[in-house]
């Protein structure tokens, strides 16, 4: 069973007319179908406007279609009775992880969701120790969360979700706000999450080298999917997304410029670690270095 799945999602929203009229209905997402199975890490790009969070807000239940369905474990999230065991399934970061903070002690805070849905207390504890072991922040149990820089937070909000015991988390640009030590240490721990506990993973991001990092890249653009692939096959079609005010990894960005400079390099190369060993093996097989 598909742990989330769409059928034709539509979702309208209407702009406040400031004379105090009707307003402006627009449409956020236009007939989306998906699947995501189990275990799968995906990052859904698109541009500023093309309904990248209003999905991630419909997987959450926060959000419910105008038409269509979204099934989160076969359960409807249009089923209020369903509410809190959909966000148990599938929890969310948000892009700021001040806002999802809401209590003064680490510990405590990672405890605050498993207390609210009436899991016992020793249980709690059990918890918040195998949650924060896992986003390597046990040293900071006791710690008040105003003294951790951004990227320490950010794993404090990922440890609370955790805490859930959730099949699926959404990252809704969870590090945009984070500088690049704070973007490594909470992307470690996303790649951690999903190969050693085998957590599904949905990463919207506008950082093209994390997306380089997943299996799967879903690639949206006015409210529709227009590409879905693995980072290869979507980062080899660079003009298609130019078209869509996308850009590609600086490392395919640098591939791409080699290749044309006469490189025989492979298309759609993702990461910095892939475009060396491509140089290292031309290095290789025109026989090393000359002195």
């Amino acid at each position: 069973m598909s742990v989330i799945r769409t059928e034709n999602l539509i979702y309208d929203f209407t702009v406040p007319d400031p004379d105090g009229g009707e307003g402006q209905k627009n449409r956020a997402l236009q007939g989306l179908d998906l699947s995501v199975e189990p275990g799968e890490f995906i990052a859904i790009l698109g541009r500023n406007g093309s309904g990248k969070s209003t999905l991630a807000r419909h997987i959450n239940a926060l959000l419910t279609p105008t038409e269509g369905t979204v099934w989160i474990e076969g359960m409807d999230t249009a089923q209020e009775d369903k509410l809190w065991d959909i966000r148990t399934a599938a929890g969310m970061v948000f892009q700021n992880p001040d806002n999802q903070i809401v209590m003064t002690v680490v510990e405590e805070d990672v405890g605050f969701g498993p207390e609210n849905i009436g899991v016992p207390t020793e249980e709690i504890w059990q918890r918040v120790g195998d949650a924060l072991e896992k986003v390597g922040m046990t040293a900071y149990a006791k710690t008040a969360p105003h003294r951790l820089s951004g990227g320490q937070k950010q794993r404090v909000a990922i440890a609370g979700v955790l805490a859930m015991k959730p099949r699926c988390i959404v990252f809704d640009e969870s590090t945009s706000m984070l500088d690049p030590r704070g973007r490594d240490e909470v992307l470690s721990t996303v790649r951690e999450l999903n190969r050693q506990e085998h957590i599904t993973v949905l990463l919207i991001t506008h950082h093209m080298e994390e997306a380089a990092l997943a299996d799967r890249l879903l690639v949206m653009d006015r409210g529709r999917l227009v590409m879905d692939g693995t980072p290869r096959e979507i980062f080899a079609q660079r003009e298609a997304l130019r078209q869509r005010g996308l850009s590609v990894p600086p490392a395919t960005a640098l591939a791409d410029a080699l290749r044309e400079a006469g490189l025989p390099l492979a298309e759609g190369i993702c990461g910095e670690e892939e475009l060396a060993e491509e140089l290292a093996g031309l290095v290789r097989k025109n026989g090393g270095p000359r002195a």
